[in-house]
Formats: structure tokens, sequence, C-alpha cells
């Protein structure tokens, strides 16, 4: 089995519990199942080449992480079984024709990156009561950072915050963003997840920026909150795919599914570090207070 990985939240988990939930379900790695893990490591151009030594070692089934992946897989290979784990819109994406009948060799779980990150936006209202602006930092590499700009900007309006949108070409422009960003320092800036995890957040803290985004493990490496899907359900929900397919599924007749579970994380200590304070009533219906 093939897995190809953006490096970005929740990558590595993604690693170590596919491979805990394939177990479960009697695939031993080593024994009845042997894995072939290729990372982008943060440098999204290398996707293509991953993804085709992935098809020349003939795989019988490639397991995607984010939606780039997923697009190089696609362009890769229209006949091994692909399985995506949190692609954004697929069907607009033009990854499959339809969530219910996806066609082609393409099914899985879908992410819902853009209503999450919409959700950010209104949620900073709440959190930070005092906010009038917002940068939405995306990832102009990536094919989902159209709609995940758009539904910022929904979500901004809804909440009577300000969302300016500032597109980079991948990590390596970050320390740049960052730098820019300071010189009118914003309330807060929304991270696309593909532009990566600790570089993100140092710099944020660094320059005393309030950071979010829609990965859990932001928020515990130091961001200040994350609201996102549930990502146990979203690891058991893929292995399961992977196990129909391989006992014979097509992936063109089984529907994708999407994200239904979700949760709020505060990171308290990001909080008082950055001299802020957010309302008791807000911390007591976030589903996780990190102190």
């Amino acid at each position: 089995m093939g897995v190809l990985l953006v490096e970005s939240p929740g990558s590595e988990q993604f690693r170590l519990q596919l491979k805990e939930e394939l177990r479960k379900l009697g695939y031993v790695d080593g024994q009845s199942i042997r894995f072939e893990f290729r990372s982008d490591q943060g440098k999204g151009s290398r996707l293509p080449e991953l993804a085709a030594d992935l098809v020349q070692l003939k795989v019988d089934i490639i397991v995607t992480w984010f939606t780039p992946a997923a697009r190089a897989a696609r362009e890769a290979t229209r006949e091994i079984p692909i399985v995506i784990a949190l692609a954004g819109n697929p069907v607009e994406t033009g990854l499959i024709d339809s969530l219910a009948r996806p066609g082609g060799n393409i099914t899985g779980v879908s992410g819902v990156g853009g209503e999450l990150a919409g959700k950010c936006a209104e949620l900073l209202a709440e959190i930070l009561p005092s906010s009038r602006r917002a940068v939405a930092l995306g990832n102009a590499s990536d094919p989902f950072s159209k709609p995940f700009l758009e539904k910022i900007l929904l979500g901004g309006k809804a909440a009577g915050i300000n969302i300016e949108s500032m597109m980079i070409n991948g990590p390596s422009e970050l320390e740049a963003a960052f730098a820019a960003m300071a010189q009118h320092r914003p309330d807060a800036v929304i991270v696309q997840p593909s532009l990566g995890l600790k570089r993100p957040i140092e710099l944020a803290l660094q320059y005393r920026i309030p950071a979010v985004s829609i990965f859990r493990e932001f928020a515990e490496e130091g961001g200040l909150f994350s609201y996102s899907s549930l990502n146990a359900d979203i690891y058991r929900r893929t292995a399961s795919f992977v196990d129909k397919i391989l006992k014979g599924a097509k992936p063109a007749e089984l529907p994708v599914e999407q994200p239904t579970k979700f949760e709020l994380v505060i990171n308290l200590k990001t909080a008082r570090s950055l001299s802020l304070t957010i309302p008791q009533s807000r911390l007591l219906r976030a589903d996780d207070v990190i102190e």
C-alpha cells in the first residue's frame, strides 16, 4: 500500500494511526501488508514524482493525505485505487464526479476545510471579541486554496471581521509573509494547513500575531486555537475504505464520506503569552483547553 503525504498538521499522526487502524482490521505491517510511505517534506513540487514512484512500484492501493497529494496521485494513475483522506471539496477540485457516485478510481473521506476555516473566522469574534481585522494566509500551490479563502471571507463577513487575503507560494515564503503582516499587525491570522505546522506557529509567536487553523495539532503546538474534524474518526473511516477495496470493492461504487464530528481546542498558555484574555464563557464551551 502506498501512502502519499503532504507534510502538514496531523500528517505524522495520520501515518501512525492509519497503520494502527488497519492493524485492528487484520493488516499487520510486514506480514499481511507492506507500507510505502512518501512525504513531500514541505516541498509540494515533489508530489508528482513521489506519486509516480508509487505507481512504478505497482502498489495495490494509494492513500493520500490532503488535496495536493490526491491531485498528484490522480494525475499519476487512473487505474490503481486511491483513497483520499481530507481532500477538500473533491467535487469542486475535479477529483470525483460526485460524493454519492465518485466514478473513476477515487473514493474516501473528503475534507470540509473551507467550512472549518470559515467557522474559525466566526470564532475569532467570540474568542477575541476585540478582533476587527484578520489575515487569511493561503497556499497558492494548493488547489484547495480558493474555497479555503472564500469560506473565510464569508465567515468574517458574518462575524463583522474584515478579512485580508494573503497568498504565498508554499512554506518557503512564510518568513516574508509574517514580516509583511507585522508592518500592519492584524488581530489574527488563519493559516491554511498545507503551509505546515511548526514554522507558522513559531513565526506567529515571534511577531506576536494570534494564529489559528483547522487541525488540533496546530493548537497543541502553540497556535491560539483550532477548530477541526475529529481526527480519530477520520483515521478509522479511511482504514475502512482501504479494507473494503482490498477485499474487492470498486472505488467508483463507494460513496465519498464527509466528517461529522468536530472539536474546538483553545491554547490558554499561548493566549497568556500574547497577553490575551479569553472570555470564560468561551473557555467553558471549548472541547479542550490547553493550560
